[in-house]
This record gives C-alpha cells, sequence and structure tokens, in this order.
C-alpha cells in the first residue's frame, strides 16, 4: 500500500534551503520515491490552515517512506533543513 510523506514548509533561510533542495531529490529517488506535490500554489477553502509551502511525496509503503526518512543518505540533508525552516511533516498510509 502506497505511503505519503506531507511536510508543511516555512522558509527561513532561502540560501540554506536552496542547498537542501538540491540534495532531496537523489534520496527521494534511491528509496523509490517521488514528488507528487513540491512548493505550488495553495488555495485554502476550509478553516485556516494557510501553508506557505506543501510538499507531498509518495513512497511504495510506509516502510519505505520510513527508511526515506531515517536514511543516511537523508540525515545530511534533513540537518540543512532543521536550519533553514519551520516544518511540520507526517507519515500516512494510502488507502487501499
Amino acid at each position: 500500500m502506497s505511503a505519503y510523506v506531507v511536510a508543511e514548509v516555512e522558509v527561513t533561510e532561502p540560501a540554506v534551503y536552496e542547498q537542501y533542495r538540491k540534495l532531496v531529490p537523489a534520496t527521494i529517488a534511491k528509496y523509490g520515491g517521488k514528488y507528487l506535490v513540491r512548493g505550488g500554489a495553495v488555495e485554502t477553502k476550509e478553516g485556516t490552515w494557510q501553508p506557505k509551502r506543501l510538499v507531498v511525496l509518495e513512497f511504495a509503503s510506509m516502510d519505505q517512506a520510513r527508511k526515506w526518512y531515517h536514511s543516511p543518505e537523508y540525515a545530511p540533508a534533513l540537518a540543512l533543513r532543521a536550519k533553514a525552516a519551520r516544518s511540520k511533516v507526517l507519515l500516512v498510509e494510502g488507502a487501499a
């Protein structure tokens, strides 16, 4: 069953975040993931949630998503993101 990584990101250090953006795609691909959403326009229809930047990744399974997130390949990029942005990230299983 597919799984998704959903991240709300508010970039606070654009130059550092740009370094992060360059490192991440190869790590996602290595674990079989792909971008579904990568910072496009957001339009709120209900509630007050107004994310600055939204990212959605798809992986083949929750296990693959976890392996990517905790991988040694992603760790340096994750450290950069922690310096460059405030983020909320969750992993969610897709519908069967």
